[in-house]
């Protein structure tokens, strides 16, 4: 099957995942009532929120550039804040589309290889699942109960379930060893010929790159920058959380510690394999609420609110992104024409 089309079905199925668990979410609840209250909200603290939003990115971007320098590149932080607004963008259009994405505006951009991005990419991917599981993991001190019946009910449950069905399937099983093991011998062979004719093939040269920045980390040349920022970037979503916390009477009771289990049940939702967290982000994070009290509604209200002003704010900045990297890389275009 042609992998245009492979893609296209991917899409829909993803696509139709997120509807569904938004009408799941949205399931006995009117769309006008929450509106309604959305449009009660305080804007002063949702700009605060943006704010504190956007200094997130330019902190995440930091971070990425300090990887990348530590490769020997030197990228400007417009073109790196800018490339990472991109690939947030291009996530709205397909999930995990974003990291390729972002790697690569930015290796057109400074002329940097994409394979050494995309490593420096997954170590931040490591770093933030890293990170979510230290909070996961606090957030289960400070509210064992909630955290607990939260994680039972709506994942673990559902998931042993899942996992017990395709377990007593033998078929199912010997298919995913048949393809493991398919994998394995078939990256066997090509490193192997690879060698033999002497030649780097594509497959050699990404995996190395990989490598390469996967190995950026032990080569950094100001890691308590780098450690402050991964820890930063965590601080301003927290925080980010709690100020939004205060745009709704109906949750502007909550405290730090309702920030802190909502923020982890909210990167639970936005690491769901589907556009944008679309659908799973309204389910969880409107679940959680409900465990401090607050109706169905009331939960569903602010969970629609925050995505919303984070959709808008990723749609705005990441076209914004679109149009100084084009502009940028036109430039350079030009000059490198005039010096022909």
């Amino acid at each position: 099957m042609n992998s245009k089309i492979i893609s296209v079905l991917k899409y829909i199925v993803l696509l139709a995942v997120a509807i569904g668990l938004l009408a799941l979410a949205f399931k006995g609840i009117s769309v006008n009532v929450i509106l309604h209250e959305m449009l009660q909200a305080k804007l002063s603290w949702l700009l605060i929120a943006v704010i504190i939003g956007l200094a997130g990115f330019v902190s995440r971007a930091i971070r990425w550039k300090l990887l990348i320098e530590s490769l020997g590149f030197t990228p400007s932080l417009k073109n790196t804040t800018a490339s990472l607004m991109v690939g947030y963008f291009a996530n709205l259009a397909f999930p995990r589309l974003g990291e390729v994405t972002r790697c690569g505006s930015l290796s057109k951009a400074e002329s940097i290889p994409f394979s050494s991005l995309l490593g420096t990419v997954i170590v931040e991917r490591v770093i933030d699942v890293l990170s979510l599981l230290i909070l996961l993991f606090l957030s289960s001190i400070l509210e064992i109960d909630r955290l607990g019946n939260f994680l039972h009910d709506n994942i673990i449950k559902p998931l042993g379930i899942k996992l017990k069905t395709v377990m007593s399937s033998p078929g199912i099983i010997a298919i995913a060893i048949i393809l493991f093991v398919a994998l394995l011998v078939m990256i066997f062979i090509i490193m192997r010929r690879s060698k033999q004719n002497k030649e780097e093939s594509k497959f050699v040269h990404l995996v190395k790159g990989l490598l390469s920045g996967l190995q950026s980390v032990a080569k950094l040349k100001r890691p308590w920058l780098f450690l402050f920022h991964s820890v930063f970037i965590w601080f301003l979503a927290f925080l980010g959380m709690y100020v939004s916390f205060q745009a709704l009477p109906s949750t502007s009771d909550l405290g730090m510690t309702a920030a802190l289990f909502i923020l982890v049940i909210s990167g639970l939702g936005m690491a769901a394999p589907v556009q944008g967290g679309i659908g799973a982000f309204h389910l969880l994070v409107s679940q959680g609420l409900v465990l401090y009290g607050l109706s169905q509604q009331d939960g569903l209200t602010f969970a629609t609110l925050v995505h919303a002003l984070s959709l808008v704010l990723v749609v705005v900045c990441g076209i914004t992104s679109l149009i100084l990297l084009f502009s940028a890389n036109k430039k350079r275009l030009q000059e490198n024409i005039k010096q022909q």
